[in-house]
């Protein structure tokens, strides 16, 4: 139904919002009851000044009912139902239903958004308790301690004639291992309790680093001039640890290198032409493929038609740098999947990888993922090879063949059925 002739929907319902009869407002604006029923039955157009006068008498703007529903609350009702597409909702009236019910339709839209916030953060928590080192790690300690003291004190429960100096002994053994045990359990409820924010609280150094390139949009423009210095981007207020910085004037010493290489004005005039294409900028900048990935992920998000996420991961398959999507979340622990282009092209090094992708479980659009794998030093005869592989995701064109694959973000979280790359079960395999 077009979205004018549903303004009499929508002052049927205002009317009936107001507390009106169809005869009190039709005396109000010098129409008949019979003429006002069949405005409100979408039976006869209306607009001009008797839209205005009615509009008047119901105390909202014109606007409200020519225009109806927002854009946005419609999309979201979209949205909503191509999440559940076996409920078969009628498409072809969610203007009328938004129009005809405007509180049923945000209460609807309110409840899928809450819907996909609450998945997202039972991911996240999800992939916190499987792979969380500083957690697991807190729970081994205060396990072993609670171990030890029991073993204590079943030699002392259980030998009789113990000697005095043995039990002496043992007693100051229960003492420090209950004192180990309540500093653990302190610092293990003082950790949760100040990890409220599961996407934010830091846990290691690699999370140090992932918020810091994330706070900057992972773009440093200090860095694109000649003879820049990292060093002084190391914030001690944001990397607080020593291995922070570390890791994070590498990569910044690396994004100079690159930015040297592939000047921000020539990677903006490949992009204008040929979009987020890195063959195209490694052969206009003279580079190679993983320095343009580095290069189109780094740039200023008003210089990409779509935002660029990056991945890449050593020759074991740890992924040491991550730009994740909204459309491709990036593990935040433990490996990604291994359908990935980005390992598949490790098994291949030297040969460019693209495949198309999409989020499985999920309503994430189809990406089109980039992979290449290439050595991380200078070959040696006396040391083994080592690989760095690169893997740019950006949004794929909506028409797209052949069919995207359906990957996961890792196989805890992953509700894909019947992978065969699976490694563990997924927590999420029976759904929300």
């Amino acid at each position: 139904m077009a979205r004018d002739t549903l303004i009499g929907s929508r002052i049927r319902e205002r009317r009936a919002l107001s507390g009106l009869r169809q005869a009190d407002l039709a005396r109000r604006v010098g129409i008949s009851a019979s003429y006002l029923n069949l405005i409100e039955h979408n039976r006869r157009r209306i607009g001009g000044k008797l839209l205005m006068r009615i509009a008047g008498a119901l105390e909202v703007e014109p606007s409200l009912l020519s225009e109806g529903a927002e854009a946005a609350l419609l999309a979201r009702l979209r949205e909503a139902a191509a999440a559940q597409p076996g409920t078969k909702a009628e498409l072809d009236r969610v203007e009328e239903f938004a129009g005809r019910f405007p509180g049923w339709a945000n209460l609807l839209a309110d409840a899928r958004r809450r819907i996909d916030a609450l998945e997202d953060t039972v991911e996240t928590l999800s992939d916190r308790l499987a792979h969380d080192p500083h957690l697991a790690a807190s729970l081994h300690e205060v396990l072993s301690t609670v171990t030890a003291i029991r073993s204590t004190a079943a030699i002392l429960a259980g030998t009789e004639g113990l000697e005095r100096e043995w039990q002496d002994r043992f007693h100051r053994n229960i003492d420090e291992d209950s004192r180990r045990l309540a500093e653990g359990a302190q610092a293990l409820v003082t950790y949760l309790d100040g990890a409220a924010d599961a996407r934010r609280s830091l846990t290691s150094p690699q999370e140090e680093i992932d918020a810091f390139l994330a706070d900057r949009d992972f773009h440093f423009a200090e860095l694109e001039a000649p003879g820049a210095d990292p060093a002084e981007l190391l914030d001690p207020a944001v990397l607080t640890s020593q291995a922070a910085r570390q890791i994070a004037e590498r990569l910044l010493q690396r994004y100079a290198e690159d930015a040297a290489q592939v000047p921000l004005a020539l990677a903006r005039d490949v992009v204008a032409e040929h979009g987020v294409d890195p063959a195209a900028l490694a052969r206009a900048a003279g580079c190679d493929l993983p320095c343009a990935m580095r290069r189109l992920a780094s740039l200023p998000p008003q210089a990409l038609p779509a935002p660029a996420g990056l991945a890449i991961c050593d020759s074991a398959g740890a992924l040491t740098f991550r730009k994740p999507l909204d459309d491709f979340p990036l593990p935040r622990f433990g490996g990604g999947c291994a359908l990935w282009p980005l390992f598949e092209a490790l098994a291949r090094p030297g040969q460019p990888v693209m495949r198309l992708l999409v989020q499985a479980g999920g309503e994430a659009r189809p990406m089109r993922a980039f992979a290449v794998a290439a050595p991380a030093r200078a070959a040696a005869f006396d040391a083994p090879p080592l690989m760095e592989a690169h893997m740019l995701v950006v949004a794929a064109p909506e028409a797209t063949a052949p069919p995207p694959l359906e990957v996961g973000v890792t196989c805890r979280i992953c509700p894909r059925e019947g992978c065969p790359a699976r490694r563990e079960p997924s927590l999420l395999s029976a759904g929300f």
